[in-house]
């Protein structure tokens, strides 16, 4: 093949770079690591109580029994008692208060990991009761706080309100949702020469883990090396909750001497890390006889939990997100931040965004019932659009229905014909018929449909966040490795970044190789969170492995008498003036003559910038959207549910890899419709989580697919300068589930031929049946 025909790997389904061995069991995770001579296991002294105060451990039973070598508590701590987290407000060990029911009081060292278990279960903890606060609501008539809420207003929404033709008020509350990643946390901390440290964690966030264990231990972050090849799984609950494992063990580490491996049971695993934050709603919507929204009151109650974690930048999400797809021309929104008596809730994929969005997609799907309009038809008036609100005058400049209610400009905005294609193509309006006269036939079964917008911003919304770092080394073989600061969670970013490194340098993809992720080599790396990983370290890597191109492509037309630029790779060949070499040939030339065949590549993202006081600006750098639509089944005498098809239209810009990007869409939303369905958390009056194991916590298994799940591509590129003109795939597809959700009420509306229905998601067969009487209150 010439080089003016090259094969590239991006937009290739190039197999996940770890699938093989995965399959085979040979991908090692951190448990899998051999342990070192002299390794200890460590297990968690857990609160029974959701608040009281700790008067005292006796550990004194505890340390005769078998196999138990230590004992770790608050007062071992050489360095801050907090936690290094943003707010500051978090103890790595419980001291004079317990808090929720699992916080960690301490430590329990053991030869092996069941006697470790055995005596952490052991230890007599002397705690007075005080009374807990358990809910959001709780919370907020109490005035309790993790941090200041927050309000966002556009134009007059009283004054609006009462001009409305119609208007509507109603509450709602969502759930939690508990992470369950196949891999639970853990964390092997080895001590190393000199007060240094090796910390091997199942982490999306190393560099976090680094600042975390360093400050714990009074010592500098050079100090501390965090490594991380991969995770089964993460979805968020291993971007800062990940860290308290490593601080743990790594306390404990320091104190015998000995490396020490903590690892969490299942049940454990629930009862100390946090969960989506589950949040209840307060709403009142004014609108026209089109259903077009013309005021809205909008009150969110985060539930955060017993400290702030990543709970106001959630909430923050939430909030920038609870427009979803469409124009706000008055309104406000007041944003609580409760604490509550249970775990720190913390980052989920979407990070408050699902959260922001149901609320708007519920409301809708009430206008359209009130007024007796098809859902779709509301959703569709209501989107962004170039439509002028306000022509220019000589004091103000013309209004569009295409500025966000924090003031960013909606300029990528394919939001109609992505809907109206994909209402083409799954047959809505035909679907929408035949099923209301399947309906008419049945007096058990019901079914409903319901098509519904994706509108997510890629960016994170801590603006420092947005950037990353990555090298890029040439062997004088032609091998390639490349180090960059993103972690691998099954997701395949280091399958992306390869693919993207492999094209920079004309080189086949089985040529280079990702490293484990190593804050020794790139440091101060942003947490692989807020669907940003490719963007950002893909970015980085593009730019190191160019650096190095350019070094080679110098080299040559030195050698060829031509210019740098003349110089082409491609196929594993180097093309100039006629002559083709292998690359593995100029690679051992430039060696010989001292070209530098490494390079570091440094991406920080454009054009974003928030004030974070108000929540105006423009956190993202651009949008990614999507739409489903859902048909469900629900029986009304049980309250059962099921999912019958499902097709998706959903803007990946160019993808880089097609087969990752549908199994992070499938995967997303099946995730997503658990949410909204089976998975629910359930603390009973003395606070302790009830949901805890496989057989109380229901994750939506292989038999709750739907028979047609269809999953197409928007075609077009992404219009910002993104990596191959791609767009981010982890967290949008999560919020197309919600089509679930509007479907199940769709089908409870037709069952009780009312224009109101007052449910809680997750919407459960329990939900679903009090839905379907008469006298259901919220």
């Amino acid at each position: 093949m010439s080089a003016s025909d090259p094969v590239f790997a991006s937009g290739q389904s190039v197999a996940h770079e770890s699938a093989r061995h995965q399959v085979q069991g040979l991908a090692p995770y951190v448990d899998d690591l051999p342990e070192l001579r002299g390794t200890l296991h460590a297990a968690p002294i857990l609160s029974p109580i959701a608040h009281g105060k700790l008067k005292g451990v006796d550990t004194k039973a505890v340390r005769a029994m078998p196999g138990v070598v230590e004992v770790v508590l608050a007062a071992d701590i050489p360095g801050d008692p907090l936690l290094a987290t943003f707010v500051h407000d978090e103890p790595i060990f419980a001291r004079d208060a317990v808090l929720h029911v699992g916080q960690v009081i301490g430590l329990v060292l053991a030869e092996t990991v069941m006697q470790a278990r055995r005596a952490a279960r052991a230890v007599q903890l002397d705690i007075e009761a005080l009374p807990a606060v358990l809910t959001a609501r709780a919370a907020h008539a109490a005035q309790s706080y993790v941090l200041p809420p927050v309000t966002v207003k556009r134009g007059e929404p009283e004054q609006a309100m009462k001009k409305a033709k119609h208007t509507l008020s109603g509450s709602f509350e969502v759930g939690g949702q508990e992470h369950f990643y196949l891999e639970g946390q853990i964390a092997y901390a080895v001590p190393q020469e000199q007060q240094q440290w090796l910390v091997y964690s199942s982490t999306q966030h190393p560099g976090e883990i680094q600042h975390w264990v360093a400050h714990a231990l009074g010592l500098d972050s050079h100090r501390v090396r965090v490594e991380c090849r991969r995770m089964g799984g993460g979805f968020g609950g291993k971007e800062t909750q990940a860290g308290h494992l490593a601080v743990w063990a790594t306390l404990a580490a320091r104190k015998t001497g000995r490396p020490v491996k903590l690892r969490l049971d299942r049940d454990d695993d629930f009862m100390v890390t946090g969960k989506r934050h589950p949040f209840a709603y307060d709403y009142t919507v004014g609108f026209d006889d089109e259903g077009l929204i013309t005021a809205l009151q909008l009150t969110l109650l985060a539930e955060c939990g017993f400290s702030a974690d990543l709970s106001g930048p959630v909430a923050d999400r939430a909030v920038f997100h609870s427009d979803n797809a469409y124009f706000l021309s008055d309104v406000r929104i007041d944003s609580y931040r409760c604490r509550t008596n249970t775990q720190s809730h913390t980052a989920f994929r979407g990070f408050g965004g699902p959260q922001g969005v149901i609320a708007i997609e519920t409301i809708l799907g009430d206008i359209a019932r009130q007024l007796g309009r098809d859902p779709l038809d509301v959703r569709l008036r209501n989107l962004y659009s170039d439509e002028v609100i306000a022509p220019a005058s000589a004091t103000a400049p013309e209004r569009r229905r295409d500025t966000t209610h924090y003031q960013m400009k909606v300029e990528d905005n394919i939001l109609q014909p992505l809907m109206q294609q994909l209402a083409q193509t799954a047959r809505y309006r035909e679907r929408r018929a035949e099923i209301a006269a399947w309906n008419r036939e049945h007096s058990v079964l019901k079914k409903g449909l319901a098509l519904t917008p994706v509108k997510f911003g890629i960016s994170f919304t801590a603006t420092l966040f947005n950037q990353a770092g990555a090298l890029v080394h040439i062997y004088n073989d032609g091998s390639v490795l490349v180090n960059h600061g993103g972690t691998e969670m099954g997701q395949g970013l280091h399958t992306k970044v390869a693919q993207i490194v492999a094209d920079e340098l004309g080189l086949p993809f089985e040529r280079v190789l990702v490293s484990a992720s190593d804050t020794a080599r790139v440091p101060n790396a942003s947490a692989t969170a807020a669907s940003s990983g490719t963007d950002l370290n893909g970015r980085a890597a593009q730019f190191a492995a160019r650096q190095v191109r350019e070094n080679l492509a110098a080299f040559v037309a030195g050698l060829q008498g031509c210019g740098a630029g003349e110089v082409r790779f491609a196929g594993g060949k180097v093309h100039a003036a006629g002559s083709t070499r292998d690359f593995r040939e100029v690679v051992k030339a430039a060696y010989a003559n001292r070209i530098q065949l490494w390079s570091d590549g440094f991406y920080r993202t454009p054009k974003i910038h928030y004030d974070k006081t108000t929540l105006t600006g423009r956190p993202f750098y651009y949008f990614a959207y999507g739409a489903a639509c859902c048909e469900v089944a629900i029986d009304t005498l049980t309250g059962e549910s099921r999912v019958l098809a499902v097709d998706i239209l959903h803007d990946v810009g160019h993808s880089i890899n097609p087969a990752i990007d549908i199994g992070q869409i499938e995967g997303g939303f099946i995730q997503g419709m658990g949410w909204l369905t089976t998975e629910e958390l359930v603390w009973n009056a003395d606070g302790k989580l009830a949901t805890h194991a496989p057989s109380t916590y229901k994750i939506p298994a292989t038999g709750d697919v739907p028979e047609r799940l269809r999953v197409d591509f928007w075609p077009e590129p992404n219009i910002e300068d993104n990596v191959f003109g791609s767009k981010a795939v982890g967290e949008p597809p999560f919020m197309l589930a919600i089509a679930v959700w509007e479907a199940i009420r769709d089908a409870v509306a037709t069952a009780r031929s009312d224009d109101r229905v007052r449910m809680d998601a997750p919407a459960t067969a329990e939900r679903v049946w009090r839905a379907l009487q008469t006298d259901t209150q919220p």
